[in-house]
């Protein structure tokens, strides 16, 4: 019996064929349900929020009290100023992690000498390493400089959490970048800054967008600097959530949910804008580094 041609883009039905789908269907199904959760958690009213019904009359009237009440018998978080706070905090870490991560990544991803590597794997640590650990040491400097919440301050503790991971990714592509393109350049007259900046620079753009992408994410959903180092001046989304688990002695899971999507809305937003930088960034180096 012949067997059919199949066309680009088709594949043969076969039984293991079958079975792979529909269990990546159901993986994608539990994984993509406590997002689903909260959803429908945000559109139902007090009265229901501990309800497990799939069936109600939803309402917006969640996301309407999260952007509107301020100091009421919920929280004296005032919700609006908190986001805003979030992206002047997150976004002034991923520059200043970009300003002084993208010249440490080249040198990094160019010359190699001797405890090279072990330097990186010590700034990679940073990363990794429990925030417990600094976080009283932190809180009293803070409080003795003047930084305790303050922009400034949460800025500065903030890139701690995003300058390894600009300086890791943005090595890699650094690293595999032709350098006869700069010796060239060299030879043509160009200055080593200036062949940075107009050869090696423009070439790793996408690499700069995924890594100022997973940083903002990465500053965005910190937790526990703001909440401890910041008490309402500078204090960011993360801790505006929490405070609706507690307010008047009670915990407001469906404005807890709405206020989760609404903080979860600006990364999600930067991710689609740049999403044409991010899909070739993280497929070039991001995933090899």
């Amino acid at each position: 019996m012949a067997t059919r041609e199949l066309k680009p883009g088709q594949r043969r039905i076969t039984g293991g064929g079958i079975v792979a789908d529909l269990a990546i269907i159901a993986w994608f199904v539990f994984a993509l349900f406590p997002i689903l959760w909260m959803i429908l958690l945000a559109l139902k009213t007090p009265a229901e929020q501990t309800s497990t019904y799939f069936v109600f009359s939803p309402t917006l009237e969640n996301f309407v009290t999260v952007l509107t009440d301020r100091g009421t018998e919920l929280t004296s978080v005032d919700f609006k100023t908190a986001i805003l706070t979030s992206l002047l905090n997150c976004g002034g870490a991923v520059l200043v992690s970009l300003l002084i991560g993208i010249p440490a990544a080249y040198a990094a991803g160019r010359w190699k000498f001797r405890g090279s590597d072990d330097l990186m794997f010590t700034m990679l640590s940073f990363r990794f390493a429990p925030e417990l650990m600094v976080i009283v040491p932190l809180f009293v400097i803070y409080n003795q400089i003047g930084l305790f919440d303050t922009s400034v301050g949460m800025i500065w503790v903030l890139q701690l959490v995003t300058m390894p991971l600009v300086v890791w990714i943005l090595r890699s592509y650094f690293a595999d970048l032709p350098e006869d393109l700069e010796q060239a350049a060299l030879l043509d007259g160009y200055t080593r800054l200036r062949a940075f900046w107009m050869i090696a620079l423009p070439m790793v753009r996408p690499g700069i967008a995924a890594a100022a992408l997973l940083a903002f994410i990465f500053a965005w959903n910190n937790y526990m600097f703001p909440l401890i180092l910041a008490d309402s001046a500078a204090s960011t989304v993360t801790v505006a959530i929490t405070s609706y688990l507690g307010g008047g002695g009670q915990a407001y899971y469906n404005l807890t949910a709405a206020a989760a999507l609404l903080g979860a809305l600006p990364p999600l937003i930067l991710a689609l804008t740049i999403q044409r930088y991010l899909v070739r960034g993280l497929s070039f180096g991001a995933v090899k580094s």
